[in-house]
């Protein structure tokens, strides 16, 4: 199974994720994406100053898979059928 990397990007600032998640497919890593943002943004003293964040999502071999702008994720709907 493939492994996943999550970095938060907040402006010129990287939080890197130095474990991973091994998930299924890029689709589950989508959706993993979301949902960590939608869980970020849940605390209301985060909403201000993560809104302008991204998400980058890489490969074990450091390839980026997708980047996933906070404030996408948190307009769009709930369902995983549009990405």
């Amino acid at each position: 199974m493939p492994r996943y990397f999550f970095h938060t990007h907040v402006g010129a600032d990287v939080v890197a994720d130095p474990v991973g998640t091994d998930l299924r497919d890029p689709d589950a890593a989508w959706t993993t994406a979301r949902d960590t943002i939608r869980t970020m943004m849940a605390e209301p003293r985060n909403q201000a100053r993560l809104m302008g964040a991204i998400l980058v999502v890489a490969d074990a071999e450091g390839e980026v898979i997708l980047e996933f702008p906070f404030a996408e994720a948190m307009a769009g709907p709930g369902d995983d059928s549009v990405h």
